[in-house]
């Protein structure tokens, strides 16, 4: 630290020229998070200060917590579901596992996730002391039912299946693994983060929140499809009362118990997610992601009129390929299996896709 201050005039030329060393959205296919929406930057510097951490110094923004998950929870067919905002999907689904192995606690706890899980059920076992069961995906790289049925134990307290998953845009066949939960008595989470905000909005898609009965709680992130400001995920439970095994004092708050993962949690990115969600309306979200859908079905269409395969056909706004090539200029991802990863945001508009595929018709020639 300097002994004596900047000037803000040198301070943010300092700050400008590190920020355009970041990427721009404009060339990133392989980000799940999006430039936010107008609405939500504005919310989110209307209640910068705000920390829902000390909610009885905030009531404003607990309310707007509150009316967040209630948004959430009517979407998944549950609006009396409890929950909070949390950080995104590593500290809903850390929180997820908690709660299961509270309710359950046996000697030596399982959880059966899929292969295609993110990386955070690693952080979340290891973190728990949980062993973690993984389980092959089907043709279809999807979980396979039958697998989980042969893999669950008395030892099991939780089972996890994927909406919207993060290398191949997969929903896994919620209600048959929901069966292999009930059938057990297991805690069933399903991880959404992604698929949350995109899976209500598409049509033929087999249930998979709570209108599946033996679902126990669901993951979400309105910072990915919902356009908030970063970070903003939220953990919808099925029975509100669950969290209170969460619970620790906290006797010089202005509440004196909670059950939340962070002490200090900022409630600017919550009024940013509760801005878009009542800005866009279920019809105004529901044309982003039919939008999205339908860049997805055009860079399929490209890139297979080029010589490279999709590796399968995604449920959500996910694209994956037999594709070595790595576009000049272009961020895209790889797959575990060394397929070519898209995720087509709202952030990569129509041109953007042509641009891209005509990088690709490049190389390609």
């Amino acid at each position: 630290m300097k002994e004596n201050g900047s000037s803000e005039k040198e301070l943010f030329s300092f700050l400008s020229s590190v920020r355009s060393d970041d990427l721009s959205y404009d060339r990133i296919l392989s980000s799940m998070c999006t430039r936010p929406h107008p609405v939500a930057v504005r919310a989110h510097m209307l209640f910068i200060e705000t920390n829902l951490g000390d909610p009885g110094l905030f009531p404003g923004t607990m309310g707007l917590e509150d009316e967040l998950i209630r948004m959430l929870g009517s979407l998944f067919h549950h609006p009396d579901a409890g929950g909070y905002a949390t950080s995104g999907g590593t500290e809903s689904n850390i929180q997820a596992l908690r709660i299961a192995k509270k309710q359950k606690p046996v000697a030596r706890p399982n959880v059966i996730i899929p292969a295609s899980a993110h990386f955070s059920f690693d952080k979340a076992c290891d973190m728990l002391g949980l062993e973690m069961r993984s389980v092959p995906l089907d043709a279809t790289y999807r979980m396979n039912p039958d697998t989980v049925a042969e893999t669950v134990d008395s030892n099991t307290v939780a089972i996890v299946s994927i909406v919207g998953t993060t290398e191949y845009g997969m929903i896994d066949p919620i209600r048959d693994i929901a069966a292999v939960a009930g059938e057990n008595g297991v805690f069933f989470h399903v991880d959404a983060a992604f698929g949350g905000l995109v899976a209500p909005f598409l049509e033929g898609i087999p249930p998979w929140d709570f209108t599946v009965p033996e679902v126990s709680s669901i993951s979400v992130d309105p910072h990915k499809m919902g356009m908030s400001t970063i970070p903003c995920g939220a953990l919808l439970l099925r029975d509100p009362g669950a969290f209170g095994c969460l619970n620790v004092d906290t006797p010089y708050l202005s509440v004196k118990k909670e059950c939340t993962l962070a002490g200090t949690r900022p409630g600017a990115p919550v009024a940013g997610a509760y801005a878009v969600l009542q800005y866009l309306g279920r019809e105004g979200l529901s044309a982003i992601v039919s939008g999205c859908m339908e860049n997805t079905r055009r860079l399929i269409e490209g890139m297979e009129a080029y010589g490279y395969p999709r590796i399968v056909t995604p449920d959500v706004n996910v694209a994956t390929f037999d594709c070595p090539l790595t576009p000049e200029g272009w961020r895209i991802s790889r797959t575990r299996q060394g397929h070519m990863r898209t995720v087509l945001m709202p952030h990569v508009t129509r041109d953007v896709v042509e641009s891209f595929l005509c990088t690709i018709g490049e190389m390609n020639a």
